[in-house]
C-alpha cells in the first residue's frame, strides 16, 4: 500500500485541520490513580498520555490542537497552556457537566471550515493520523471512524449438536468483530447534528448520520493500538 522511511515521516506536511482531543473523563475505572489525576496526564514512559498523543499529531503535521476539558481541567491546562512549549496552538473547551465523547463539540464557538479530527485523549498507538484523513477526503466521506479488528477466543472446545448428534468441534474457536479505535474524522455539516450544550456519545452521532443517510465511512487500521481504560491496561504499557 505504501513505503514510509523514518526521513518521509519526520517531513509531513503540515495539516490545517484541527486536531479535538476529548479530555473530560472521570477515569473512574483507573482509581485510584484519578483521584489526583486525570487520566490522560497519567504518565507512560515518562510523559503524560495526552502529551503522547499531542507530539504523534504533530509530528504528521497538526498545528491547531482543542482539547476538551472537565475532570480536574486545571492540571491539564497548567500543563500544556497554549502548546507555544509545543510549537503548536492549543484551545480549550471547558464543559460545566459531561456531554460525551461527542457532546462537547457543540461547544466550538467557530465551525472549522475544513474536516477535522476527534481523538479520545486515552489512546496510545501509532495510527498514522495523516492517512485517516485523507482517506476521509477520497472517500468523500462525512464522517469517518478508525475500526480495528479485535480478537477473543473461546477458551474452551466448543460442540456444534443438531438433534442430538454430534455434528463438529471447534477447539477454541476464535470470534472477530470491529471495534471503534476511538478516532474520528467529522466534516463540519457533522455539528449540525448535535444540540447545544447536550450531551452525546460518539457512536449515537454516527448513528445519526447514518439515519441521516450521510457517508459514514470505516477506516481500518493494523498498528499497534492501545486504549487505556484499566488498571491492566495501563501497566502493561508502561511496561513495554
Amino acid at each position: 500500500i505504501g513505503l514510509y522511511s523514518r526521513e518521509s515521516e519526520s517531513n509531513q506536511p503540515v495539516r490545517n485541520n484541527l486536531f479535538v482531543i476529548m479530555a473530560g473523563g472521570f477515569g473512574k475505572r483507573l482509581k485510584p490513580y484519578t483521584d489526583e489525576t486525570p487520566k490522560p496526564m497519567l504518565k507512560v514512559n515518562g510523559k503524560p498520555m495526552l502529551e503522547h498523543l499531542i507530539l504523534s499529531a504533530k509530528d504528521f503535521g497538526y498545528t491547531k490542537f482543542v482539547i476538551a476539558v472537565h475532570y480536574l481541567a486545571e492540571s491539564i491546562e497548567s500543563h500544556f497552556g497554549n502548546g507555544s512549549d509545543l510549537g503548536i496552538q492549543i484551545e480549550y473547551l471547558r464543559e460545566s457537566e459531561p456531554l460525551g465523547t461527542a457532546g462537547a463539540l457543540s461547544l466550538l464557538i467557530t465551525k472549522p471550515a475544513l474536516p477535522f479530527i476527534v481523538s479520545n485523549a486515552d489512546l496510545v498507538s501509532s495510527v498514522h493520523l495523516g492517512a485517516i484523513v485523507d482517506f476521509h477526503n477520497e472517500q468523500q466521506s462525512d464522517a469517518t471512524m478508525a475500526v480495528q479488528n479485535f480478537e477473543l477466543q473461546n477458551p474452551f472446545g466448543v460442540v456444534e449438536v443438531s438433534n442430538g448428534d454430534i455434528v463438529s468441534i471447534i477447539e477454541k474457536p476464535v470470534s472477530v468483530s470491529k471495534i471503534s479505535g476511538g478516532i474520528y474524522v467529522l466534516d463540519p455539516q457533522m455539528l449540525d447534528l448535535l444540540e447545544p450544550g447536550k450531551y452525546c456519545d460518539m457512536p449515537e452521532l454516527f448513528r445519526r448520520a447514518i439515519d441521516a443517510s450521510m457517508e459514514v465511512k470505516a477506516f481500518m487500521i493494523h498498528e499497534e493500538w492501545a486504549d487505556i481504560g484499566r488498571e491492566s491496561d495501563l501497566i502493561k504499557i508502561q511496561n513495554k
